[in-house]
């Protein structure tokens, strides 16, 4: 009925309408924005003016075409703040957009629902790309098929359980070196790389529920060394408790001898390789139409 009333609306010509947005993050939280300069609440959602946040033209086809758009807005009001974004926390939001008659509310159309994108900020303004449902055909259904694992360590499909102490363990940090280095004692019980390409995963403090994927992990005279290939965003301090979860290169001699897990191995390991292709027949080989690498 809102919709129609707004139709009617834009036909008189004289028109009173804004953009609102709501934002909900995978925690449940809901944020409220608008272009209009006083705040407007409907379905219970305030949706706030001070954001001072913006849109690009919203880009929608027919079809099976990606609905695009763009949000920028400033980081002046507490509801969105640069910690939040640097921890991820709005990363993959719900989004909702409407056009709405701020005259009256009840008036009102939505004309994008999706979620957020790639999002970026500098100079105290973020800018996020917001993707709509058709973004979802984007991504392989089914399983592709390689020789590497296609399972996530510990996921349903992997089936290992990482909160068994020989695959993931809970310590606080020693020390921190620019939010990207981690040193810990007491690790001596794994072994020299055990957790190089597994994640380090935040469990208290500012940073908590960060995730950072470990690039090298060494042992030394006792001593652990942890760094991840990307620092972390929100400031994390020496006493907060992290989580190492063991690295998996997704290799089936990986699998078989550091999980014991093979038989939920989700690859296919004996795909021959590229080199495969340039195979010829040579005079020195029995040439009788079997394989050319026996």
């Amino acid at each position: 009925m809102g919709a129609r009333e707004l139709h009617a609306h834009l036909k008189s010509g004289a028109t009173t309408v804004c953009r609102c947005w709501a934002v909900t993050r995978r925690d449940g939280q809901v944020f409220g924005f608008t272009d209009h300069d006083r705040d407007l609440g409907f379905d219970g959602i305030l949706c706030r003016a001070e954001t001072g946040l913006t849109s690009s033209a919203l880009q929608q086809t027919t079809g099976l075409s990606v609905d695009n758009a763009e949000t920028v807005g400033a980081l002046s009001h507490g509801s969105v703040t640069e910690a939040d974004l640097l921890a991820g926390r709005f990363d993959g939001a719900g989004v909702l957009a409407w056009l709405v008659n701020w005259m009256d509310p009840g008036e009102r159309l939505l004309q994008f629902r999706g979620t957020l994108g790639e999002i970026t900020h500098a100079g105290g303004r973020f800018r996020a790309e917001l993707r709509g449902l058709t973004e979802a055909l984007n991504q392989p259904q089914g399983r592709v098929y390689q020789r590497d694992c296609q399972a996530v360590l510990g996921d349903g499909k992997c089936g290992l359980d990482l909160s068994d102490g020989s695959f993931s363990v809970e310590r606080p940090v020693g020390s921190v070196t620019d939010r990207q280095a981690f040193g810990f004692t007491g690790l001596a019980a794994y072994a020299d790389r055990w957790f190089e390409q597994g994640r380090l995963v935040v469990l208290s403090g500012t940073a908590r529920g960060s995730i950072g994927v470990v690039k090298n992990d060494r042992l030394a005279a006792g001593a652990r060394t942890v760094e991840l290939w990307e620092a972390l965003g929100p400031e994390i301090a020496a006493g907060d408790l992290v989580r190492l979860e063991a690295g998996c290169d997704r290799r089936a001699e990986t699998c078989r001898l550091k999980f014991g897990n093979l038989r939920n191995f989700r690859g296919f390991p004996h795909l021959p390789g590229e080199d495969w292709l340039s195979a010829y027949p040579a005079t020195t080989k029995a040439n009788d139409g079997g394989s050319l690498w026996e």
